[in-house]
């Protein structure tokens, strides 16, 4: 009999999530972890002070977590207990590499098939356009991990260990490999460099923020990538098209605002310097924008170009099938193809040998248009529901849908009505604008009735 009901259950599920759509399962799915994780933030055993949070916080930091953010309302070192990081660090580790990983993961140790609904659900989890070999793809993302991230432990351990001992130093090098893999920018260092300083009193320590650098590249670039990467052998002439674009624009977005921002900054922000700290300073600037949140100087000290620039970093964000946000690299490489490709009078994208579908320029235009709207309107609301200044509220709103983690330090002061609005912009950059709409949209069955043709002028 119970047997019976088990699989009367299970038919019943089954029929239930075949209702909805693998964007529906992925937003559902990231709502109940972060509620999840709200909840146990909120408890007394959560702070350090061994009192309750107020629920709006325990869900701002439970949702900047789970969606890869960093944007913090408290102090993580000083105000969470060690029970409360270990929250935060999990919620990071299952928002960095999706949560489906974990329930495939789960599925795969109890032997159980995964069907082809939960496989279209991680074809879009994991960023792949093929539904073949996408539970073997997950394998791969979670052994990938456990290495990329036990590397980035030994190498911060090297110094972490000297400061803070073993113990602690261990657990900080653990929390901040993954913090960095999974381009969270939360840290620990509120304790030894002041609250909210993030990497700033380790700026000139070289093992510390190549590591970092090291890791936030990494998981901007994607599994994807490195694993066309590894199976190619590095041979650049036999990568995917994909590949060759996440590549060339990661490095133009790395190298070009660096030197631009040690011009910008050498007599500002990094004054204080010398040339190789300065160098260092700049590098870290301009690889932490793309979503990883860790800031190596005080951004307010910059120059308003340095931040403007790095507004433009956070939107760009990572790579696709990767830990990172924003429009992805991929997104901006093909709005700048078009706009040369326009310019030269064609709607033909050329790339070496290949050419590009000819609507992937409308739907990265679609999608740059969808951040944009949504970044001016919460700006909007933000600056006249708490009166704060516009380039602080702009650069925060950039930075929550980007899943950047950066700010100006105005996330402590927002109202709770602004915390819900960042909190959105959070959750939506790290679905992807076009997998939250496509969540809300209405499914229709019947193909929409065409219409005649009617020109207008543009510009």
């Amino acid at each position: 009999m119970n047997q019976e009901r088990r699989k009367k259950i299970g038919r019943t599920i089954r029929k239930y999530n075949h209702k909805l759509t693998s964007a529906q399962v992925l937003a559902i799915g990231y709502l109940i972890v972060i509620l999840i994780g709200s909840f146990l933030l909120a408890l007394p055993w959560a702070s350090r002070a061994r009192v309750w949070t107020p629920y709006v916080d325990s869900l701002f930091t439970a949702t900047s977590a789970t969606c890869v953010t960093g944007l913090i309302v408290y102090d993580t070192a000083t105000y969470w207990s060690t029970f409360g990081q270990i929250v935060i660090l999990l919620l990071i580790q299952v928002g960095g590499i999706g949560f489906m990983t974990f329930v495939t993961l789960f599925s795969l140790f109890l032997r159980r098939h995964i069907g082809v609904f939960e496989r279209k659900i991680l074809m879009q989890s994991a960023g792949t356009m093929r539904i073949a070999g996408v539970v073997l793809l997950v394998r791969r993302i979670l052994i990938g991990t456990l290495i990329v991230e036990s590397v980035g432990v030994l190498l911060l351990c090297t110094r972490f260990i000297p400061i803070f001992g073993a113990g602690k130093g261990i657990y900080y090098a653990i929390f901040h490999s993954v913090s960095a893999f999974c381009n969270a920018g939360f840290d620990l260092l509120g304790g030894y460099g002041g609250e909210f300083t993030s990497l700033q009193s380790l700026s000139g320590d070289v093992v510390v923020n190549l590591t970092i650098m090291a890791l936030i590249v990494i998981g901007g670039l994607g599994f994807l990538v490195w694993g066309n990467v590894f199976g190619e052998k590095f041979r650049f002439k036999r990568f995917n098209l994909q590949t060759k674009i996440v590549l060339v624009t990661t490095a133009c977005l790395i190298v070009l605002p660096a030197i631009a921002l040690f011009a910008l900054e050498r007599n500002y922000a990094f004054r204080d310097m010398n040339t190789g700290q300065a160098m260092m300073a700049a590098l870290f600037q301009s690889i932490t924008p793309r979503t990883a949140g860790f800031a190596g100087v005080d951004m307010t000290t910059m120059r308003d170009s340095s931040q403007f620039l790095t507004m433009g970093l956070m939107l760009v964000g990572g790579s696709p099938g990767s830990t990172a946000g924003g429009i992805k690299t991929t997104t901006f490489a093909v709005i700048l193809l078009g706009l040369y490709a326009g310019a030269r009078g064609t709607n033909r994208i050329i790339i070496g040998k290949r050419r590009l579908e000819d609507d992937v320029v409308r739907r990265a235009n679609g999608l740059l248009t969808i951040y944009l709207t949504t970044i001016c309107l919460a700006t909007f609301l933000i600056a006249t529901i708490d009166g704060t200044p516009l380039k602080e509220t702009l650069f925060e709103v950039v930075s929550a849908i980007g899943t950047a983690g950066l700010s100006l330090n105005l996330t402590s002061s927002l109202g709770v009505c602004s915390k819900l609005i960042v909190i959105g912009l959070m959750f939506v950059g790290r679905l992807g604008a076009m997998s939250f709409a496509l969540a809300f949209a209405e499914k229709r069955d019947n193909p929409p009735l065409d219409r005649p043709i009617e020109r207008i002028m543009i510009g």
